[in-house]
């Protein structure tokens, strides 16, 4: 397979790239900076600049550009940023593949289940609405992004990814140490739900995407067992053999966090019925098991 990737050097990204390469899949990074390796070409999706030879002969061109949602407060210059950093990659992408001479068979354009908002103690999946606030609207404009290219009858299809569970990024990355300490807790009370999958998985789903045509619009890439931060909580202690005792009041988070304290005191209970309805199999279908790959993986 001839693989494009916009968004490689993040979490999910370089995770694909990497496992890509090792199946000696052609690979072809888009990157924003002077490329330092052969298989990186250039790109300014700001500017709506790529080089469409590149994208030719693709059998996916896969999207998983966007600033992250965690990485700093919410201001509203970096509110925008979140927002246009996704809009204008999809476009600059979606714009550009239409224009192509042999396009791909598929546009993976990644999306969150930030779609569905808050969906307190309800299990949605992908045949729930839009919810709301502001992270369903960037969902909403993302995956809108994409759009022009089902025009031209090729398939579109938007992974609709939790939290990943690595080491080496996402959130679990940023509450490692802490309960490594035994200072980890529960987070507000502790009943919000969390969706999550492992990276391991994630990858395997975003191949699975692109090999089975049946599959369209907006799927959720989560396990089937979501649990409450409380939850998560107690299995990663456990992991780690470490004492949990510890929470964070909600109005600590409000402060220290400003308005993305509202993404993590929500709740969101999203589960995978198109990809399980599909054939996939998890590997890591629970907290426990997502867990013990994730300090691995």
């Amino acid at each position: 397979m001839k693989l494009v990737v916009a968004g490689g050097s993040g979490l999910i990204g370089s995770a694909l790239i990497k496992d890509a390469l090792s199946k000696k899949h052609e690979v072809i990074q888009l990157v924003r900076r002077k490329p330092k390796h052969q298989h990186e070409v250039q790109w300014n999706p700001d500017k709506f600049e790529v080089e469409i030879d590149a994208l030719n002969d693709a059998t996916a061109i896969i999207n998983l550009s966007g600033a992250g949602v965690g990485d700093k407060r919410w201001t509203k210059n970096y509110k925008k940023l979140i927002l246009t950093s996704r809009v204008n990659a999809t476009k600059t992408l979606s714009e550009s593949i239409t224009r192509l001479n042999n396009p791909p068979s598929v546009f993976v354009s990644s999306s969150a289940i930030g779609f569905y908002g808050d969906t307190a103690e309800n299990a949605v999946d992908e045949n729930a609405e839009l919810g709301e606030g502001f992270l369903s609207d960037v969902v909403f404009n993302w995956e809108y992004a994409a759009q022009k290219v089902k025009q031209h009858k090729i398939r579109v299809v938007h992974p609709r990814t939790s939290l990943v569970m690595s080491k080496r990024g996402g959130v679990l990355k940023k509450v490692l140490p802490i309960f490594k300490l035994g200072l980890g807790g529960k987070l507000g009370n502790g009943k919000q739900f969390w969706s999550y999958i492992s990276l391991e998985d994630e990858i395997r789903a975003i191949y699975h995407l692109i090999n089975d045509s049946r599959l369209t619009g907006g799927v959720n890439l989560s396990t089937p067992n979501p649990v409450t931060n409380k939850e998560f909580t107690k299995s990663l202690a456990s992991v780690l053999n470490r004492p949990a005792f510890l929470s964070v009041p909600s109005l600590a988070l409000k402060i220290a966090l400003g308005e993305f304290s509202i993404e993590v005191l929500g709740s969101s209970r999203v589960l995978p019925s198109k990809l399980i309805a599909s054939g996939f199999k998890f590997n890591h279908p629970d907290i426990l098991s997502t867990l013990n790959s994730a300090l691995k993986y």
